[in-house]
């Protein structure tokens, strides 16, 4: 690991607050089994052990433990949708983190392997599973290397294997690794690619993991940083986890903040008590924005958020008050945006990008998403029409439904947009490119006319 890699680490563990998952990314090894087991590691398999799977289940069920991929539904009602009796079943580890701005799971898998290798034995005793998959995105060499090496050594000391610590319990866990597909997380894309097929996400119904997932079997698809805080769970129990956080969000959050910030980073925060304006300008956190500058707007669920402004600065960090507000907390990436940036280009990037993403399967999206990246090109070089913004705000409802206000009123605003968005694709890709446009202009629509009216009054030349 490199000096500047462990700097960061380090730096972001300084900060004050409980440390739930990151507390040993100040320890250079904190990827090792002798410093994980120095440091408190397996103690909470130990625990889970001790107690019979269904009380393992109604802990987790009690701690209120919320998803991190995204969705954020609480993991112990995940687990109880596997229909009885049906066997095998799987747990699927979605560690295929893609959405632009988000590296937060990186940094789990990276600097603490055997965390998540410990949660990995804590779902699977739990819900009677002898087979555990850990995708890791194609581009994350690392951390494929520290699992891996982390594997070995967890099988060589018992850990995992047949007869986990002299019990009848016993797990196998493969790793596994795309090939750098956006699309490979959603969950059902992942099953698809973990099965061999091209990642495609599937219909559904009928294709919930947890009744029809790999391999046709029931399966339990969970993000690495919501196994990773088992371990804790399991040794200090529901109720010290519920002292941190909100009633409605127990516990920390990892977020990775990026940006016109002084300190970007990695930081762990209690959810439903830590504000954005705590984590952009609180001096234990961001430290503000950059010398000079003024915030502009923010991004507080990665690229596919519906973007949020000044006067949501003071809500909490917590799902469903952002939620009311017209956007996600989503995969925990916030992007910072100062008074520099220009509205037009932020727009175009995030949906060049998931033009660029997009699987095929769906034509609104396959199509929508090109169309919404030329049209948006063509303004953004000079080159718009008059007739643009209504253009993409009518090619942006037919992947993602408004209602959408006609661009003749701009009086009327972007505020109404439902959230969440209704979609006519198969999974949230399409409408996560109507997201930064329906947002730019909401607030930025002067930017986009300026663009097209200079365009306009350049003279035609008589030749």
């Amino acid at each position: 690991m490199s000096n500047g890699y462990v700097a960061h680490a380090a730096g972001y563990v300084d900060n004050e607050g409980p440390k739930i998952v990151s507390s040993r990314f100040v320890h250079e090894d904190g990827h090792t089994l002798a410093r994980y087991l120095e440091t408190g590691g397996y103690v909470g398999l130990r625990a889970a052990l001790a107690k019979t799977p269904s009380q393992v289940h109604d802990e987790v069920r009690d701690a209120i433990l919320l998803g991190r991929g995204g969705a954020g539904f609480p993991a112990g009602i995940k687990w109880g949708f596997c229909p009885p009796g049906v066997w095998p079943r799987y747990l699927v580890v979605n560690g295929d983190e893609s959405e632009p701005g988000t590296y937060k799971d990186r940094l789990l898998m990276e600097c603490d392997p055997h965390q998540l290798i410990e949660g990995c034995l804590i779902a699977c005793y739990a819900l009677g599973l002898s087979q555990c998959f850990l995708y890791v995105r194609g581009e994350m060499a690392l951390a494929q290397e520290r699992i891996a090496e982390a594997l070995n050594e967890a099988y060589a000391a018992g850990y995992v294997g047949k007869n986990i610590l002299d019990t009848d319990f016993s797990v196998d866990i493969v790793l596994h690794w795309g090939a750098g597909a956006y699309i490979v997380g959603e969950e059902t894309a992942l099953i698809e690619s973990l099965e061999g097929s091209r990642g495609m996400p599937r219909l559904k119904p009928p294709f919930f993991p947890a009744a029809i997932g790999l391999y046709g079997k029931p399966t339990i698809v969970n993000n690495v940083e919501t196994l990773s805080n088992l371990p804790w769970i399991l040794e200090n129990g529901a109720d010290a986890y519920k002292r941190y956080g909100s009633e409605a969000s127990p516990g920390t959050r990892l977020f990775a903040v990026s940006g016109h910030v002084k300190r970007p980073g990695v930081y762990e925060v209690e959810q439903g008590v830590t504000t954005f304006r705590d984590l952009i300008y609180g001096d234990n956190f961001c430290q503000g924005m950059r010398e000079g500058h003024d915030l502009k707007m923010f991004i507080p669920g990665g690229g596919s958020a519906p973007w949020f402004f000044e006067d949501h600065l003071d809500l909490p960090l917590e799902a469903k008050p952002v939620g009311a507000a017209g956007s996600m907390l989503g995969s925990g990436a916030i992007v910072i945006m100062d008074d520099s940036t220009d509205a037009v280009q932020a727009c175009l990037r995030v949906v060049r990008f998931f033009a660029r993403e997009s699987c095929g399967k769906c034509t609104p999206c396959r199509e929508g998403t090109t169309w919404e990246e030329q049209i948006l090109r063509r303004i953004y070089d000079g080159h718009g029409r008059p007739s643009d913004i209504d253009m993409l705000l009518d090619v942006a409802d037919n992947i993602s439904p408004g209602p959408y206000p006609a661009a003749a009123d701009p009086s009327q605003g972007l505020e109404a947009v439902p959230f969440p968005p209704k979609q006519t694709t198969i999974c949230p890709l399409g409408p996560s490119s109507v997201a930064p446009i329906v947002s730019a202009l909401r607030r930025f629509r002067p930017e986009f006319e300026a663009k097209i009216t200079a365009r306009a009054s350049i003279p035609v030349s008589a030749g």
